[in-house]
């Protein structure tokens, strides 16, 4: 199987996706939290999603802010 990743976001839905299996044909899928898998029948994932994407990125983005902030106050 060739892996061409796409990578979209929905604004009005707030849903991130990663295809990365744009031409497999998706068997089944597993919810994890906001995080839903789609795999084929060989248990391949194909399709990755992130419900409430935004709050992801927020607190992504906040703990990296925050590491970037610890690492700039520790003492040489």
């Amino acid at each position: 199987m060739k892996s061409n990743i796409t990578i979209s976001y929905d604004p009005d839905a707030d849903v991130l996706s990663w295809d990365v299996a744009s031409k497999a044909r998706i068997s089944h899928a597993t919810e994890m939290g906001n995080v839903i898998v789609h795999f084929t029948e060989k248990n391949l994932p194909v399709l990755i999603e992130v419900l409430e994407a935004s709050k992801l990125v927020k607190q992504s983005t906040q703990k990296i802010r925050q590491r970037s902030l610890q690492k700039s106050l520790r003492p040489a």
